[in-house]
């Protein structure tokens, strides 16, 4: 197939791709929230609840990180650490991962990130969510919230896998005619 052949029919499953994200919101916009509790999340503060976590938003993210020892979660954190400040402008946003506060404070302190980590540590935060896995390990992946009065309401969530839409990484790989061609993500290179 010639260049132009090639680049007409990738713009082509470019608009597709667009086009099912369209449908996704519209699915997504018709779906019952569920109603969650207010956890509690330790901080190098003290504790802090779900609730709390909102700030003046009414909307919030947290991220189910699998901690400091996943090379895959640490490379997500390191792409969104340069648009952290967009998404602050919209929503509340924090990472919540099973290691102490400690641990989290040095670990975002030597990658230089901004944004706010909490610690599911000792509650069922992630596994309510849906982020432990059958094995007792964790897993990767994103929970949207909605304050709706004094409820806390998840609205949507996601599940993060190598290659998937929330680590633009993957997406550049993939305009390499190799792909990511084995590559995988390390704590340091």
């Amino acid at each position: 197939m010639n260049y132009t052949a090639g680049s007409e029919k990738l713009s082509s499953y470019r608009r597709q791709i667009a086009d099912i994200r369209q449908k996704m919101r519209t699915t997504l916009a018709a779906v019952e929230p569920q109603v969650v509790a207010d956890y509690e999340f330790k901080t190098p503060e003290g504790t802090v609840r779900l609730s709390e976590l909102f700030g003046s938003h009414a909307d919030l993210m947290v991220v189910h990180n699998m901690g400091s020892s996943c090379p895959s979660c640490t490379l997500w954190a390191d792409g969104y650490n340069g648009v952290h400040h967009h998404v602050l402008t919209r929503t509340a946003f924090v990472v919540s991962s099973p290691d102490t506060p400690a641990a989290q404070q040095k670990f975002a302190e030597s990658r230089g990130w901004k944004f706010r980590m909490v610690s599911h540590m000792g509650t069922t935060f992630a596994a309510d969510m849906g982020y432990r896995s059958g094995h007792g390990g964790w897993r990767p992946g994103i929970s949207v919230f909605k304050l709706a009065g004094q409820k806390i309401l998840r609205v949507s969530d996601a599940a993060w896998s190598p290659g998937d839409d929330f680590c633009t990484l993957w997406h550049f790989f993939d305009l390499l005619p190799e792909g990511a061609a084995g590559w995988s993500p390390k704590l340091s290179y």
